[in-house]
């Protein structure tokens, strides 16, 4: 196995181990002799909730300097990202129609695929594009960063520059942290090239009637946790509890429940319903998948420019809708009262998927 794979098994072993009652010293012995240094061990023990962060991080996470950085798009009235450390409140921005965004995922890898699922994306004209991870093959590193992402999207994003052309006067572009956007620095390339608000790891975007909750799923790299008993699991129920009349669209990396070969990954189960969300969307698997359990929805989108895998050997429990013969992507547009989805592969002439929610 790869560094990531070692990492992934690891996270997997220890999320089983938790709830067993295995104690550190086998946590440790097992992560060893997968051969991770202390300070992964560490840290993927603190995503998965089974120790605090330490005092000092091992690896800081510091985002360019503000001189770097494109103008604040929270500056302007239009829809904007809602930094997590916010105090002030601000302007209620009038509720349009109708808000129409593009979902990608595991799409980061420059060539055809990626290419054609793009200009797929852009025929929509979105108002806004969400990513479910994996924006950057193979490992994050800064110097694919613009090619696999900037060469299709760069007029969608508020960002430190392209070789591609500009950006956007107002982020358009949303992404969450895969575990192959991590290798490198502990993703650092990714904090350098995105502008996004709060700590970047997690944060939410109003878009009325929309409102989006993007996650960190990766527990090797999260100091906040990544589990349902986590402090980003707290920052999210809060901000759930006190949601404006939107549509609430939670989105990360890691699905927690799925058909494909790679399997589901259950640190992720969170009482997303219960606290007040209508929609879970993720990827991590290159497949697309939609899940229903207890009336929600539990999206897999993973088809937007990586290679493709196989189903696994059992399907997961509620799949009413699987495709992996193609690269594709979802177009979600959403009014007060009603969001449809849909997922369009490459050159069909029909959706593959649809899915409607009303108010």
């Amino acid at each position: 196995m790869d560094h990531i794979e070692r990492l992934q098994a690891f996270s997997l072993f220890v999320w089983d181990g938790k709830q067993q009652g295995l104690t550190r010293r086998e946590f440790l012995k097992r992560g060893l002799a997968m051969g991770l240094s202390l300070p992964m061990i560490t840290a993927v023990l603190v995503g998965c909730g089974v120790e605090q962060a330490p005092a000092v991080p091992n690896t800081p996470i510091v985002p360019p300097p503000p001189s770097t950085r494109a103008p604040d798009p929270t500056a302007t009235t239009a829809p904007t990202a809602t930094p997590t450390d916010a105090t002030a409140t601000p302007e209620p921005t009038p509720l349009p129609a109708q808000a129409r965004f593009a979902v990608i995922g595991d799409f980061g890898w420059a060539g055809p695929e990626e290419e054609a699922v793009a200009n797929l994306v852009k025929i929509w004209n979105p108002d806004f594009i969400v990513t479910t991870g994996d924006n950057n093959y193979p490992s994050g590193e800064a110097s694919t960063i613009d090619a696999n992402i900037g060469q299709y999207y760069h007029e969608f994003m508020a960002h430190t520059g392209s070789a591609y052309g500009p950006g956007a006067a107002i982020n358009r572009f949303f992404p969450v942290l895969g575990n192959h956007d991590t290798d490198v620095e502990n993703g650092q390339p990714y904090f350098n090239y995105f502008i996004l608000p709060g700590n970047e790891r997690y944060y939410t975007v109003d878009w009325p009637p929309v409102r989006i909750y993007a996650l960190n799923s990766v527990p090797w790299i999260e100091p906040d946790g990544a589990d349902p008993e986590s402090a980003q699991a707290e920052w999210l129920r809060r901000e759930l509890s006190v949601a404006p009349d939107a549509w609430n669209i939670v989105v990360f990396h890691h699905t927690p429940y799925s058909s494909g070969y790679r399997g589901p990954s259950p640190w992720m189960r969170w009482p997303f319903q219960e606290w007040g969300a209508h929609l879970v969307l993720s990827g991590h698997n290159h497949v697309y998948e939609r899940i229903m359990l207890n009336g929600l929805a539990y999206i897999t989108n993973g088809l937007g420019g990586g290679p493709r895998y196989a189903w696994g050997d059992t399907i997961a429990e509620g799949s009413v809708a699987r495709f992996n013969a193609d690269h594709g992507a979802m177009l979600v547009e959403a009014t007060t009262q009603r969001i449809a989805l849909q997922f369009v592969a490459v050159g069909a002439s029909e959706p593959i998927d649809s899915y409607t929610i009303e108010a």
